[in-house]
């Protein structure tokens, strides 16, 4: 992870686009991002969703997308100084509590 975080901020370093990286600007671009990845399963049925990566086109597009997301939220949580791998534990960890296994197992109700 860390290394993608440099490789990252390398990237817009060296194209001087730190001034266009607000977290308002960077959320809103990840939000589009996220946008662009839900179009690609948009109409699907369950069953096509979930074969869609057997598709090489659709599979590729998908892929282009998930790789937007993780940059621009890659770039977000840099420059906000936030760990993405601890802060995905913490919430892990805090989800965990909210549902354990022995009470949720196998349900989909919120809680």
């Amino acid at each position: 992870m860390n290394d993608l975080t440099a490789r990252v901020r390398a990237f817009a370093e060296d194209r001087e686009w730190q001034q266009f990286h607000t977290p308002k600007n960077l959320a809103m671009a990840l939000a589009g991002e996220i946008g662009e990845l839900l179009a690609e399963f948009q109409w699907l049925t369950p069953e096509q969703a979930a074969a869609v990566m057997d598709d090489p086109a659709a599979a590729a597009r998908v892929r282009a997308e998930i790789g937007d997301v993780m940059i621009y939220l890659t770039r977000l949580a840099d420059v906000l100084g936030i760990d993405l791998v601890e802060a995905a534990i913490a919430k892990l960890a805090e989800v965990a509590v909210r549902y354990p296994v022995e009470q949720v197992k196998g349900s989909a109700a919120k809680r």
